[in-house]
């Protein structure tokens, strides 16, 4: 029998030398690596949403249940209560987002947005006076405020509680800036144009997306307050 037809060469029954095998090893481990990088990501930017949506949907229900029984005088927010719910046409039309108090992951990783607390305690909506601060994340565990780019100067942005409508409107964006920049949620952020107080509301996240490198804010002024009728009538703004 030839060497042809036994289909073998010299060079096939030669041995791989040890840097080929250490070649074959490296590549094989970095095919791990890939999908194992892969998996991570799908669970971070997918998995997360829909654990953060479940829970989001839960409190919200049990919130809106709370305000079928009568009012305590004088209710307390406590870290992770709930407060009311986001509504911002621009990022959907059917956008709403619940409002818990905090804004430390384990607030925000429920798929909500977190009032701050922290540097400056954010006014609540009804409050005489102060600056309504909220957080959410961009990307992962809701992203509720993936889209906060979209909203521009004059959309209007509408908080809803138990009794009230707070309809705001958007008078400035600020892009980017540090994350050690504390004033975009001072109670007058002055970058904002604000130079005294006033009932105001800022949306803050993380910017470039898919990155924490930086933060963006959305600045609005209070236009009015409607109250809540029997049906839970949205404002115009949201019809």
């Amino acid at each position: 029998m030839t060497q042809q037809q036994t289909g073998s060469s010299p060079a096939a029954r030669r041995p791989r030398t040890p840097l080929a095998r250490a070649l074959g090893v490296v590549g094989e481990l970095l095919i791990t690596l890939g999908v194992l990088l892969a998996l991570f990501v799908a669970y971070s930017l997918w998995w997360t949403d829909v654990l953060a949506g479940r829970q989001a949907d839960q409190a919200a229900q049990r919130l809106r249940h709370t305000w079928t029984a009568p009012a305590a005088p004088d209710p307390a927010y406590q870290p992770g209560g709930g407060i009311g719910f986001l509504h911002v046409p621009a990022m959907g039309k059917d956008y709403s987002v619940l409002i818990k108090m905090g804004t430390d992951p384990d607030v925000l990783n429920e798929g909500v947005a977190g009032v701050y607390t922290q540097p400056y305690a954010a006014a609540m909506p009804w409050a005489p006076s102060g600056n309504f601060a909220l957080a959410a994340h961009r990307d992962g565990h809701g992203a509720k405020f993936h889209d906060l780019d979209e909203v521009q100067k004059g959309a209007p942005i509408v908080v809803e509680t138990r009794d009230s409508w707070f309809v705001y409107r958007v008078d400035a964006v600020l892009d980017q800036t540090t994350k050690d920049d504390t004033g975009i949620v001072a109670p007058v952020p002055e970058k904002a144009g604000y130079t005294q107080p006033g009932h105001y509301i800022t949306l803050t996240t993380c910017t470039p997306v898919y990155t924490s490198r930086y933060r963006m804010a959305v600045w609005g002024s209070l236009v009015r307050v409607d109250p809540v009728d029997a049906k839970r009538t949205p404002p115009p703004e949201l019809r």
